[in-house]
């Protein structure tokens, strides 16, 4: 019998880890993980374990970067590293698969950001280039805001892999879609042209508990489940009348469990047979620990009367607006606190 990752994988899900720790990017790549994602939560953690004191010291120590700059270093260093673990997943399956994802500046979209739209849509441009250049299997990952929407024909037309985040609904994904498609229809050669679409799952069970609570016990708990299996079957409807060489997927985002009493496998389990998960690294370990053994079930859907009653009493827009909201706070919060840490780390090391 394989162990409950390796049947998980068998299934045709592709895992990828919510880390690039280099101790569980190791250990997960030994689990059969060939891809991985960085934020700025993650950075943090890194640079506060002190494992990383001695590249910080020497960063900090030329006098022209300031604490931003050290922290993008730092972080481009740390994801390189991530890449290398997988870069021969990615020659392997000829760019199909092997990516670490890059966050471009969560600070774009913080409340203070005194930038317009069509600035911010600019430099989402230019730091997506640049971050971009130079490398076979690193995604850039822009959010699904107004300004993140605004850049991706661009960066498509540009040649770079995207990895669009902060999805919740299926609005956000055809506007994602179809912008990445317009603009690699502008390339040369659509050989290399590899776009993702990160759909965020559990935290819309956390916004029905609190705002549809009137949603049946049948209900209640699958919303996040619904949405995201109804989107990755229009993406595989898309795509199959829009053939690429290589596959433009759904990764299945935020599948840790938030409430105790569920599995921590009940998104992983749900979602199994085809396209990405984006696992945390405790959700993975929880699995592989699960004694399962998974089947395929992401084309499976709740009976209609389910599927209906989610239809009519959860508001997409509200549920947007909500959490994207409360999306993009948890966006730029922990890049100001890593840039808290980076100040803090200065003055220690330097």
């Amino acid at each position: 019998m394989p162990s409950p990752l390796a049947s998980l994988i068998a299934t045709g899900t592709k895992l990828w880890l919510d880390s690039v720790d280099p101790d569980l990017v190791a250990s997960n790549r030994a689990l059969g993980a060939t891809g991985a994602t960085s934020n700025p939560i993650i950075i943090r953690d890194l640079i506060k374990t002190g494992r990383y004191d001695d590249q910080l010291a020497k960063l900090l120590e030329q006098g022209d970067l300031s604490d931003e700059d050290a922290a993008w270093q730092l972080t481009d260093q740390v994801v390189r590293d991530a890449q290398s673990v997988f870069l021969p997943v990615w020659q392997e399956t000829a760019g199909n698969d092997g990516y670490v994802s890059f966050e471009l500046d969560p600070l774009l979209e913080a409340e203070d950001c005194p930038l317009s739209r069509d600035e911010k849509v600019q430099r989402y441009i230019e730091l997506g280039t640049q971050w971009s250049a130079d490398h076979d299997n690193r995604m850039i990952k822009v959010p699904a805001t107004e300004a993140g929407l605004g850049a991706l024909e661009e960066l498509a037309a540009r040649g770079v892999s995207l990895n669009v985040t902060l999805i919740f609904t299926d609005d956000q994904y055809r506007a994602a879609r179809d912008a990445i498609w317009s603009g690699a229809q502008r390339l040369d050669s659509l050989a290399k042209f590899k776009s993702v679409y990160s759909i965020f799952i559990s935290r819309l069970d956390v916004y029905t508990e609190k705002h549809v609570p009137e949603l049946s016990d049948a209900a209640q708990g699958q919303v996040g489940l619904v949405n995201v299996k109804q989107i990755w079957q229009e993406n595989q409807d898309f795509w199959q009348a829009h053939a690429t060489p290589l596959a433009q997927e759904i990764v299945f985002a935020s599948t840790g469990t938030k409430k105790p009493e569920d599995p921590p496998w009940k998104y992983v389990a749900a979602l199994a047979g085809s396209d990405i998960q984006t696992n945390p690294p405790g959700t993975n370990e929880a699995v592989q620990d699960s004694g399962l053994e998974f089947s395929r079930t992401v084309d499976q859907l709740p009976p209609q009367e389910v599927l209906d009653e989610i239809a009519a009493k959860v508001d997409q827009q509200k549920l947007h607006d909500v959490l994207m909201s409360e999306g993009l706070k948890k966006f730029a919060d922990p890049q100001q606190a890593l840039l808290q840490l980076v100040a803090e780390k200065r003055a220690a090391l330097v």
